[in-house]
Protein backbone atom coordinates (compact mmCIF):
# COMPACT_ATOMS: atom_id res chain seq x y z
CA UNK A 1 0.00 0.00 0.00
CA UNK A 2 1.23 3.36 -0.77
CA UNK A 3 -0.21 6.46 0.40
CA UNK A 4 0.01 10.03 1.34
CA UNK A 5 1.36 10.00 4.85
CA UNK A 6 -1.15 13.22 5.95
CA UNK A 7 -4.39 10.63 4.24
CA UNK A 8 -3.21 7.78 6.11
CA UNK A 9 -3.07 10.08 9.11
CA UNK A 10 -6.97 11.47 8.86
CA UNK A 11 -8.01 7.29 8.41
CA UNK A 12 -6.26 6.92 11.48
CA UNK A 13 -7.90 10.10 12.95
CA UNK A 14 -11.82 9.16 11.80
CA UNK A 15 -10.77 5.15 13.04
CA UNK A 16 -9.96 7.10 16.68
CA UNK A 17 -12.88 9.15 16.84
CA UNK A 18 -15.07 5.95 16.04
CA UNK A 19 -13.38 3.90 18.95
CA UNK A 20 -13.68 6.69 21.03
CA UNK A 21 -17.46 6.64 20.80
CA UNK A 22 -17.91 3.08 20.63
CA UNK A 23 -15.53 3.32 23.97
CA UNK A 24 -18.34 5.82 25.43
CA UNK A 25 -21.03 4.08 24.15
CA UNK A 26 -20.04 0.24 25.98
CA UNK A 27 -18.99 2.74 28.93
CA UNK A 28 -23.22 3.88 29.36
CA UNK A 29 -24.01 0.09 29.33
CA UNK A 30 -24.98 -1.57 32.69
CA UNK A 31 -22.23 -3.97 34.19
CA UNK A 32 -24.60 -6.75 33.56
CA UNK A 33 -24.67 -6.22 29.94
CA UNK A 34 -21.22 -6.15 29.67
CA UNK A 35 -20.13 -9.16 31.72
CA UNK A 36 -22.87 -11.23 28.96
CA UNK A 37 -21.56 -13.75 26.93
CA UNK A 38 -23.02 -15.57 23.67
CA UNK A 39 -21.47 -18.45 24.51
CA UNK A 40 -19.54 -20.15 27.28
CA UNK A 41 -15.64 -20.09 25.76
CA UNK A 42 -16.05 -16.30 24.19
CA UNK A 43 -15.23 -13.57 25.28
CA UNK A 44 -17.74 -11.14 27.21
CA UNK A 45 -17.34 -6.94 26.19
CA UNK A 46 -14.70 -6.23 29.25
CA UNK A 47 -12.42 -9.39 28.08
CA UNK A 48 -12.50 -7.75 24.73
CA UNK A 49 -11.51 -4.75 26.15
CA UNK A 50 -9.16 -5.76 28.69
CA UNK A 51 -7.76 -7.59 25.74
CA UNK A 52 -6.66 -4.30 23.56
CA UNK A 53 -5.65 -2.62 27.05
CA UNK A 54 -2.84 -5.21 27.65
CA UNK A 55 -1.83 -4.44 23.76
CA UNK A 56 -2.21 -0.87 24.52
CA UNK A 57 0.29 -1.14 27.83
CA UNK A 58 2.91 -2.63 25.18
CA UNK A 59 2.06 -0.35 22.12
CA UNK A 60 1.82 3.23 23.61
CA UNK A 61 5.31 3.34 25.46
CA UNK A 62 6.63 1.78 22.14
CA UNK A 63 5.42 3.62 19.94
CA UNK A 64 6.41 7.15 21.71
CA UNK A 65 10.02 5.68 22.45
CA UNK A 66 10.77 5.08 19.01
CA UNK A 67 9.29 8.71 18.04
CA UNK A 68 11.82 10.21 20.72
CA UNK A 69 14.96 8.57 18.72
CA UNK A 70 13.56 10.96 15.67
CA UNK A 71 13.47 14.41 14.27
CA UNK A 72 10.56 16.26 12.74
CA UNK A 73 10.26 16.78 9.06
CA UNK A 74 8.70 19.27 7.60
CA UNK A 75 7.41 18.05 3.70
CA UNK A 76 4.97 15.90 2.96
CA UNK A 77 5.22 12.25 2.56
CA UNK A 78 4.38 9.00 0.93
CA UNK A 79 4.03 6.29 2.99
CA UNK A 80 4.83 2.78 1.71
CA UNK A 81 4.00 -0.35 3.77
CA UNK A 82 6.20 -2.82 4.30
CA UNK A 83 4.80 -6.52 3.34
CA UNK A 84 4.93 -7.63 6.68
CA UNK A 85 3.11 -4.44 7.52
CA UNK A 86 0.49 -4.58 5.12
CA UNK A 87 0.13 -8.39 5.80
CA UNK A 88 -0.07 -7.57 9.81
CA UNK A 89 -2.33 -4.95 9.20
CA UNK A 90 -4.86 -6.94 6.53
CA UNK A 91 -5.06 -9.80 9.26
CA UNK A 92 -6.29 -7.34 11.49
CA UNK A 93 -9.24 -5.14 9.68
CA UNK A 94 -12.35 -7.26 10.67
CA UNK A 95 -13.69 -8.81 7.36
CA UNK A 96 -17.41 -10.49 7.05
CA UNK A 97 -17.76 -13.52 9.11
CA UNK A 98 -14.02 -13.37 10.35
CA UNK A 99 -12.92 -15.89 12.32
CA UNK A 100 -11.36 -15.68 15.61
CA UNK A 101 -7.68 -15.62 15.46
CA UNK A 102 -5.85 -17.69 18.50
CA UNK A 103 -4.05 -14.70 20.99
CA UNK A 104 -1.54 -15.48 23.60
CA UNK A 105 -1.95 -16.35 27.03
CA UNK A 106 -0.63 -13.40 28.42
CA UNK A 107 -3.09 -11.30 25.88
CA UNK A 108 -5.74 -13.09 26.88
CA UNK A 109 -8.61 -11.96 29.59
CA UNK A 110 -10.67 -14.77 29.57
CA UNK A 111 -11.73 -15.57 33.14
CA UNK A 112 -9.80 -13.26 34.72
CA UNK A 113 -12.05 -11.17 36.40
CA UNK A 114 -12.07 -7.96 34.58
CA UNK A 115 -13.83 -5.07 35.61
CA UNK A 116 -15.77 -1.82 34.30
CA UNK A 117 -12.56 0.04 35.04
CA UNK A 118 -10.93 -1.67 32.41
CA UNK A 119 -13.11 0.21 29.58
CA UNK A 120 -11.94 3.84 31.92
CA UNK A 121 -8.35 2.48 31.49
CA UNK A 122 -9.28 1.70 27.28
CA UNK A 123 -11.31 5.53 26.55
CA UNK A 124 -7.94 6.47 28.35
CA UNK A 125 -5.30 4.91 26.22
CA UNK A 126 -7.70 6.35 23.61
CA UNK A 127 -7.05 9.86 24.49
CA UNK A 128 -3.17 9.21 24.95
CA UNK A 129 -3.30 7.73 21.37
CA UNK A 130 -5.04 10.95 20.21
CA UNK A 131 -2.18 12.92 21.48
CA UNK A 132 0.44 10.68 19.86
CA UNK A 133 -0.93 10.15 16.89
CA UNK A 134 -1.43 14.54 16.55
CA UNK A 135 2.53 14.39 17.60
CA UNK A 136 3.40 11.69 15.37
CA UNK A 137 1.75 13.43 12.06
CA UNK A 138 5.23 15.71 12.01
CA UNK A 139 7.49 12.41 11.77
CA UNK A 140 8.11 9.98 8.90
CA UNK A 141 6.28 6.79 9.51
CA UNK A 142 8.33 5.29 6.85
CA UNK A 143 11.46 5.86 9.09
CA UNK A 144 10.34 5.71 12.39
CA UNK A 145 10.25 1.48 13.21
CA UNK A 146 8.55 -0.52 16.44
CA UNK A 147 8.60 -3.34 17.89
CA UNK A 148 5.82 -5.64 17.57
CA UNK A 149 4.50 -7.25 21.15
CA UNK A 150 4.85 -10.77 19.28
CA UNK A 151 8.71 -10.90 18.71
CA UNK A 152 11.53 -8.50 19.83
CA UNK A 153 13.52 -8.67 16.44
CA UNK A 154 11.07 -7.86 14.24
CA UNK A 155 10.16 -4.54 13.62
CA UNK A 156 7.37 -2.45 11.58
CA UNK A 157 7.40 0.97 10.35
CA UNK A 158 5.50 3.56 12.27
CA UNK A 159 2.74 3.49 9.53
CA UNK A 160 1.69 0.09 9.76
CA UNK A 161 1.82 -0.81 13.62
CA UNK A 162 -0.62 2.10 13.94
CA UNK A 163 -3.21 0.81 11.14
CA UNK A 164 -1.98 -2.68 13.23
CA UNK A 165 -2.96 -1.54 16.23
CA UNK A 166 -6.49 0.83 15.50
CA UNK A 167 -7.59 -2.16 13.09
CA UNK A 168 -7.25 -4.36 16.12
CA UNK A 169 -8.95 -1.98 18.14
CA UNK A 170 -11.89 -1.99 15.16
CA UNK A 171 -11.84 -5.73 15.59
CA UNK A 172 -12.37 -6.02 18.86
CA UNK A 173 -14.87 -3.55 19.35
CA UNK A 174 -17.12 -4.94 16.88
CA UNK A 175 -16.61 -8.28 19.05
CA UNK A 176 -17.35 -6.34 22.42
CA UNK A 177 -20.70 -4.96 20.88
CA UNK A 178 -21.76 -8.16 19.63
CA UNK A 179 -20.99 -9.40 22.98
CA UNK A 180 -23.24 -6.65 24.43
CA UNK A 181 -25.55 -7.49 21.81
CA UNK A 182 -25.23 -4.16 21.09
CA UNK A 183 -25.96 -5.13 17.01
Amino acid sequence: MKIEQQELYQQLQTLLESHQAKANQLASLETSQLLQKREETAWNALECIEHLNRYGDFYLPECRKRLSDHSPISKDLMFKSSWLGEYFAQSMWPKENFKAIKTFKSMNPIDSQVKPKSLEVFIDQLEQWSLFLEEAQRYNWNKVKTGISISSWLHLRLGDTLRVVFYHHERHLRQAFRAANLV
